[in-house]
């Protein structure tokens, strides 16, 4: 392994480009963080190429990591960076598209379980081997840190901070990054919407029942966010900064990324569709209308976290199932 490479960090820093559509439709500038240009697809690389890059400097001779795509071809390519073997477990239901992609950065592939919690708990079984080390999707302090880099960068860019961000929950390491983040450069007051499918709400739920909610099924088509218990530090986070926590449907979710690609010629997974219909679904208007947002915001910031789980037949599919045409 190359001790360089234990400092160069593994993600990039992605564009933020204003959207023109979408800020006529949100009758406010909308300025769309493209975390779908990372080299892996997605924004996971940034907390998982930096968790991985700090258990190697302490010693680990083989990663391991569960996941529904996005978390698993980020430790696969951080492994690859780092010359260290990997080995991913999914659930089931994983598309070979995701698979035939984890095997082309060299990652070995177990599939086990019908959904992450199963395949989870046999990652963590393998990484009771000496020298493997699990790497949860989003569930560590080291992640957080590094998923804490995408509100930098957003500073960097911005000087002044906008009047809202937007994002989508799975299991909360992306939140728990930008709470981490907006703490970290002075914007705590910047309100954040935190977007879930219903099906796949249990950030959500927590907040509704003051505690963490272990959800019976992922019954929506926004695999990625399919954990069916959030991180706990994602509801402590609700302590620290103002989060909406909001839920829309299916429907609205996939109407959404059609929406998106016709108008940024940018095709992203369902779960990233959750976060751009805050916009699209008029979300964004009906929560200042009900004064939980300021009415006069200057702009709002979406992070486009991306997906490797798509393609044009996967949309096709996924509006036949959510009875779109």
């Amino acid at each position: 392994m190359e001790s360089s490479l234990l400092g160069e960090q593994f993600h990039r820093v992605t564009p933020l480009l204003e959207s023109w559509a979408l800020s006529q439709l949100a009758g406010m500038t909308v300025l769309l963080k493209c975390e779908n240009v990372q080299q892996t697809g997605s924004f996971k690389i940034r907390g998982i190429g930096h968790f991985c890059q700090e258990v190697a400097k302490k010693g680990c001779r083989h990663l391991v990591c569960s996941s529904g795509g996005n978390a698993g071809i980020a430790a696969a390519y951080a492994a690859r960076k780092l010359g260290i073997p990997v080995t991913i477990v999914l659930p089931e239901s994983t598309s070979l598209q995701v698979v035939r992609r984890l095997q082309g950065e060299g990652a070995e592939v177990q599939l086990a379980g019908k959904v992450w919690d199963e395949a989870n708990v046999r990652a963590q079984e393998l990484a009771k081997r000496d020298g493997w080390v699990n790497v949860s999707p989003f569930d560590h302090p080291l992640i957080w840190e590094g998923n804490a880099s995408l509100v930098q960068e957003l500073k960097a860019a911005l000087g002044a901070p906008p009047g809202a961000l937007v994002l989508a929950v799975g299991g909360g390491g992306l939140l728990a990054g930008v709470v981490a983040g907006l703490v970290e450069v002075g914007w705590r007051h910047v309100p954040v919407i935190a977007v879930e499918t219903r099906g796949a709400h249990c950030f959500n739920a927590a907040i509704e029942a003051g505690r963490l909610v272990t959800l019976p099924d992922i019954t929506s088509v926004a695999k990625s966010l399919g954990a069916k218990t959030v991180a706990a530090r994602a509801l402590a986070c609700t302590q620290e900064c103002t989060i909406l926590s909001e839920v829309v449907e299916d429907v609205e979710a996939v109407s959404a990324v059609q929406r998106f690609l016709d108008d940024e010629r940018m095709l992203v997974e369902p779960a990233c569709g959750a976060a751009l219909s805050v916009i699209y679904s008029g979300l964004l208007g009906r929560l200042q209308s009900e004064g939980r947002l300021s009415p006069s915001l200057a702009s709002v910031v979406v992070i486009v976290c991306g997906g490797n789980s798509i393609d044009s037949q996967e949309l096709q599919a996924l509006k036949a199932q959510v009875g779109q045409s």
